[in-house]
């Protein structure tokens, strides 16, 4: 009976694998705020759509839009203009270093780092707008566990179909009862998506809300460019040559 050890397996996977999920929709939902009435900066909004390292490279392209950065297509950042106008941006300028040229992977990972960087993320944990760090990984990891333990079943299903038909035991039957595990994490990644879509790494419930008005607020052409590159990332650069300064990769 080697196939209900295998099965036995699969309700363990399945069955943790969605008590997490749950537990973290639930803790999620426990800590939602209405935060309606709040405005988002450029940062805040880079913070929860990214991380830390979406804030460095929003500040990077503002700079390099207000001429104060040159961000060359090889990969390389160069200060035009050593005065900040805010503590992110001297992080950025400080991240480049004092020769003032510096290759840009380098720079985003130091200015993600900074401490203006980290203070921002805790006033919007403070806000209830950011998931706090201890808990990032809890309604998006957990959804990534159960579409992995659903892998997992089908696997040991497929171990077990393999291995030797018992005379007793039809395979479509073993088949049959390794389907229940199967349906209990489609139907938890169903309502998950129903339930707490879209997931987010950084931003609460709260958080998202905001994000999702935030295009719809912003004013001037200038800005609502940078509004997508907070949100989506550098893939929302227009310019080619700034965007490949960011995909720029060394030739080895």
């Amino acid at each position: 009976m080697f196939w209900v050890l295998l099965l036995l397996l699969a309700w363990a996977v399945a069955g943790t694998a969605c008590t997490r999920l749950c537990l973290a929709a639930v803790r999620a939902a426990a800590d939602d705020t209405d935060a309606s009435q709040r405005d988002l900066t450029l940062y805040e909004a880079a913070f929860l759509s990214g991380g830390p390292r979406r804030v460095a490279d929003l500040t990077m392209v503002s700079m390099a839009r207000q001429r104060r950065l040159l961000l060359a297509h090889t990969g390389w950042a160069t200060v035009v203009d050593p005065r900040g106008r805010d503590d992110i941006e001297r992080s950025v300028i400080g991240a480049i270093g004092p020769e003032g040229q510096s290759r840009i992977a380098p720079v985003r990972a130091r200015a993600a780092c900074a401490d203006a960087v980290g203070d921002l993320g805790e006033r919007l944990v403070d806000a209830g707008l950011a998931v706090p760090a201890g808990d990032r990984t809890t309604v998006a990891s957990g959804v990534r566990q159960v579409r992995l333990a659903a892998l997992a079943v089908l696997g040991l299903g497929a171990i077990a179909l393999l291995v030797p038909a018992q005379p007793d035991m039809p395979r479509g039957l073993v088949a049959l009862w390794f389907a229940l595990p199967l349906a209990l994490t489609l139907s938890c990644l169903a309502i998950a998506r129903v339930e707490v879509h879209p997931y987010s790494r950084w931003a609460s419930p709260a958080g998202q809300r905001l994000l999702g008005t935030l295009a719809r607020r912003a004013g001037g052409d200038d800005r609502t460019y940078l509004t997508c590159v907070a949100v989506r990332g550098v893939r929302a650069i227009g310019e080619p040559d700034l965007r490949a300064a960011f995909t720029h990769r060394d030739q080895p």
